[in-house]
């Protein structure tokens, strides 16, 4: 019934921020184009120095960047010029194609004072559009389909499931779900798709008899059809679509080649890559770069 299950690991992506990291993982580097996903929080209280949680400007290539909040708030501001406030249930979607920097902030403690918690995820954008000028979209709320049933509520973030269908602009097939499950509900995992994945944030839940806990994802083939039961009520994100091929990921650079990872560090560094213009003060410098032969040494964690 499951392929594979994933436990979560620690990261740091800021002073104060400790996130669980799902994706990639070495027995697992992508589920459908989905290539990364931090879960951070929950916060509950929040530091004395609230910027002491901001990611600082970063560049990434390659793919598309998927915020999504829980509680809390966090200001966005890109190599575009753009300035968005994100708030739990919205959706930023942030591509960055051939090259975008970007930085997340925490500039109102009070909106942290019901604790901090959201997911990101990476997802790989097609070869044919790899190189894409870069966009963003924040796509509100209310915007997004919502479906109710016995039990359970979800809300289509992305892409195409159980009938419903996010008006979020994609570049592959895909779906990823928020799905909030009281106890006793059961569903089962949208069928279509060659990789689909559930994440448990909260709560626990129950696959072919055996309970799965918060910071865990569940990775089902495409000859499954899995049925999820929550004994105590959970919170869950679903996830999944089709394979695009080989990515390479190194820090928050994606790309098919290898050639196009090296050509964005050296742009990091040359400063080719433009800062956001109205936080350009102080950016994340490029890791050391202590590549060898794959399977050699370890990489830089990645940052959201």
């Amino acid at each position: 019934m499951i392929d594979l299950v994933i436990e979560a690991r620690k990261a740091a992506i800021s002073e104060a921020v400790m996130v669980r990291r799902i994706l990639p993982f070495r027995l697992r580097r992508m589920v459908g184009p989905f290539i990364f996903m931090d879960h951070a929080g929950p916060i509950a209280q929040v530091p004395a120095n609230p910027s002491s949680l901001d990611v600082l400007p970063h560049p990434h290539i390659g793919l598309s960047t998927v915020s999504y909040l829980f509680g809390g708030q966090v200001t966005h501001r890109d190599s575009l010029g753009v300035e968005q406030v994100i708030r739990p249930g919205e959706v930023n979607w942030m591509t960055a194609g051939s090259g975008i920097a970007h930085s997340e902030r925490f500039e109102d403690p009070a909106a942290l004072a019901g604790g901090l918690e959201m997911i990101q995820t990476w997802v790989a954008l097609p070869e044919k559009d790899e190189e894409a000028m870069p966009s963003f979209r924040n796509y509100g709320a209310g915007e997004l389909p919502v479906f109710t049933d016995k039990g359970i509520w979800m809300r289509q973030i992305a892409g195409e499931a159980y009938g419903l269908s996010s008006p979020v602009a994609t570049s592959s097939p895909l779906f990823y779900l928020h799905v909030l499950l009281e106890p006793g509900a059961r569903f089962g995992v949208p069928g279509g798709y060659t990789e689909r994945a559930a994440y448990v944030v909260k709560g626990s839940v129950e696959v072919a008899g055996t309970l799965y806990r918060p910071g865990t994802m569940l990775c089902f083939g495409p000859g499954n059809d899995p049925v999820i039961t929550s004994r105590e009520g959970a919170t869950v994100m679903l996830l999944g679509g089709e394979p695009l091929g080989e990515r390479f990921i190194w820090w928050n650079f994606v790309s098919s080649r290898k050639e196009r990872i090296e050509q964005a560090k050296e742009d990091w560094k040359q400063g080719r890559i433009l800062l956001p213009p109205s936080d350009n003060h102080d950016f994340i410098p490029l890791p050391d770069d202590h590549s060898r032969p794959a399977g050699t040494a370890p990489r830089p964690e990645p940052l959201s």
